[in-house]
């Protein structure tokens, strides 16, 4: 066996597949849209070279200001919103142990196995002024204003919403999993010296799930930026771009405005801001690390 492997035609054979598929699916694919970022082309006929003349457009470009600006945001919710309930609530299931652990685990992951279509049609249905769930609760409060929740004004805040609340069994999972990988003899210790819940949590829980933290984090903003289907399903950006995402205004821009070089700028930017905030999470953690 070990023959076998030392092979270099055997090894070429195995890696190959796995090789050729990166090079079409991803490094091709990558190529191409720097090349045609550098063009003005429509999709059809012939592509026009036109330089940087994309990329000064873009840096002009308010609505992909905007875009990257909501994405922020996003960003932020999910790390300052979801990820510290996330974390609560799987330290509770990991507390729950037998079949009300795997019940409310369940529960709380039901939304990311749904359909991105019926969840956007869903909340459509809760946000809507006339009928939906959310003025309707608001009117037994007092509340007789119909709230038009997509709004120039609370259209982003309700997308958000949204999509803080879709992505919350992942991060939930996550971070379960990372409390289940933790050595059980270290709360036995815990307890033994008197340790209570919360010191528990704050003193072996949190700083053990370091590595997961990170790797959710980095998970979470890379998200953020991606956001397309469920925000195309419930404003496609509106109104006037107050809802737009880089994701989705690329998707325009490509494919609806027929400006396809000016999507491939865009995907280009977009692949590059991801990397600069990948590599910038990493070292930022590691230096935490170093200095700990």
């Amino acid at each position: 066996m070990k023959k076998l492997y030392s092979n270099k035609l055997v090894i070429l054979s195995l890696v190959f597949p796995g090789l050729l598929v990166f090079v079409f699916a991803i490094l091709a694919p990558i190529i191409l849209s720097v090349y045609y970022g550098f063009t003005e082309y429509s999709g059809m006929g012939t592509a026009t070279f036109i330089g940087l003349e994309n990329y000064k457009t873009l840096f002009h470009d308010k609505a992909f200001g905007r875009s990257l600006l909501n994405s922020l945001l996003l960003a932020i919710g999910f790390i300052c919103i979801q990820h510290p309930i996330a974390i609560v609530v799987a330290a509770v299931l990991d507390k729950l142990q037998g079949k009300a652990e795997g019940f409310f685990r369940c529960i709380y992951f039901i939304p990311n196995v749904i359909s991105v279509a019926v969840i956007a049609y869903l909340w459509k249905f809760i946000y809507n002024p006339d009928f939906g769930l959310l003025n309707n609760i608001l009117h037994i409060f007092g509340v007789q204003e119909k709230i038009n929740w997509f709004s120039a004004d609370l259209a982003i805040w309700s997308v958000l919403i949204v999509l803080i609340w879709h992505g919350f069994g992942w991060g939930m999972l996550i971070y379960y999993t990372g409390i289940k990988n933790i050595d059980p003899v270290l709360y036995e210790a815990a307890s033994i010296d008197g340790a209570d819940a919360k010191t528990t949590f704050f003193r072996i829980t949190l700083p053990l799930m370091k590595p997961v933290i990170q790797v959710n984090v980095t998970m979470a903003v890379i998200s953020a930026l991606k956001q397309m289907e469920t925000v195309y399903l419930l404003t496609n950006g509106g109104p006037g771009n107050r809802t737009q995402f880089a994701a989705n205004y690329l998707y325009q821009q490509a494919f609806k405005a027929f400006k396809y070089g000016y999507g491939n700028a865009i995907g280009v930017v977009f692949i590059i801001i991801c990397l600069i905030i990948t590599v910038g999470l990493n070292t930022l953690f590691a230096d935490r690390e170093k200095k700990a």
